[in-house]
């Protein structure tokens, strides 16, 4: 192992809490393709290079999965990956390397918002949204979400990035906003009686998404848990709040504002409701409630009087009911 490689990191020591995974490849020298096909994993992973052949992420059970993988990848092409869990020891801080990893993230999201921004100037031009702004428009939502998955540490520009997409998302004409009226009742009409899949160990959002579906969208849902890796659903089951899900974290909405947003749901009481469940999930005070600070108390007692996730939707519903009406 090359100094350079010493002088950043240094692998942790039984007992102390690394925050970093450090992977460190090795690639054949043929096929040129591997190293683009590196590149572009890690591109979509979020890692970030700190010297030659060195890309670090931070450590969480997610960003542990993603780099074993890619470990995987690298050696069934032949090569090696060393993975180590590490913390700074000279040359870079903690702060300093989250702040690299927030002004990637907004290099992100100042395209997203210069694009979104250059659509809605054209749009105004035509007069009118088109099949293919209407696909382009998809895209961007589709690149912010991307974005939101690999932004660690809540950079700011995501803020600007998503309000110019929501800008040119909801600019349309009667007839436009008439059509997504029906086609979210028909969305509605089509979840009826489902099985509505997300993570075992339920807390916030999800403990307010499952009470959101139960009592508006969905009068007979059933629920089930999964382990937070990978899950294919099967027939009938719709994915929430949980990896690669039907709905889930869209740009800078939680994923109870993702279910008011999608299913058309304009309550002004459950609005405010989804406030304080971003501002506990999301941790960034985009809306500073009042209420944020004794609802995350009451719902991280309930956490810990219980373990059975289906006991938790039941008695963190009757939180959310009560929540509900003093907003109403």
């Amino acid at each position: 192992m090359n100094d350079t490689i010493i002088s950043i990191v240094q692998v942790a020591e039984p007992g102390a809490e690394p925050r970093w995974l450090v992977l460190i490849p090795q690639l054949p020298t043929k096929p040129d393709y591997l190293r683009v096909k590196l590149q572009r994993r890690l591109q979509r992973i979020g890692a970030m290079g700190l010297k030659s052949s060195v890309y670090i992420l931070p450590r969480r059970p997610e960003t542990v999965e993603d780099f074993e993988w890619l470990r995987a990848e690298i050696v069934e092409d032949g090569g090696d990956a060393i993975l180590w869990a590490a913390v700074p020891l000279a040359g870079e801080t903690d702060e300093g390397l989250e702040a690299l990893f927030r002004q990637a993230r907004d290099a992100d999201y100042k395209e997203v918002g210069m694009l979104a921004q250059e659509m809605s100037d054209n749009r105004s031009q035509d007069g009118q949204r088109s099949g293919s702004l209407e696909r382009e428009i998809a895209k961007l939502h589709r690149r912010l979400g991307e974005i939101d998955k690999i932004d660690f540490f809540a950079a700011s520009g995501r803020h600007a990035a998503q309000r110019a997409l929501e800008n040119l998302s909801t600019r349309g004409s009667p007839a436009e906003i008439a059509d997504t009226t029906r086609a979210r009742v028909a969305v509605r009409a089509s979840s009826a009686g489902k099985t509505w899949v997300t993570r075992e160990g339920v807390f916030v959002d999800r403990i307010a998404c499952a009470w959101l579906i139960r009592r508006f969208i969905d009068p007979l849902a059933t629920f089930k848990f999964v382990p937070p890796a990978r899950y294919s659903p099967r027939p009938g089951e719709v994915r929430f709040d949980m990896y690669q899900a039907e709905y889930t974290h869209e740009g800078d909405r939680c994923s109870f504002e993702t279910l008011l947003q999608r299913f058309g749901i304009d309550d002004p009481a459950l609005r405010a409701v989804g406030e304080v469940v971003h501002d506990i999930d999301c941790k960034d005070e985009k809306f500073d409630r009042p209420e944020s600070s004794g609802v995350e108390s009451i719902l991280a007692g309930l956490v810990k009087a219980q373990s059975q996730d289906l006991r938790r939707l039941e008695l963190g519903g009757a939180i959310f009911d009560a929540l509900y009406a003093q907003l109403q």
